[in-house]
């Protein structure tokens, strides 16, 4: 029982910390174009050169 009081406090902090990156990345609009992303996939356009 004794090594409850460690992984507890461990897990809510790591918990924390995972919805805070997550908070991150929905503020820093990470996830606002489904629509593009559709589009690519069914398009026949390649982009396999590497970016200048």
């Amino acid at each position: 029982m004794n090594v409850l009081t460690y992984l507890i406090p461990i897990s809510l902090i790591l918990g924390g910390l995972g919805l805070a990156f997550f908070v991150f990345t929905i503020r820093s609009r990470q996830y606002d174009d489904p629509d593009g992303d559709a589009q690519r996939i069914l398009s026949g356009e390649y982009d396999d050169k590497p970016k200048p």
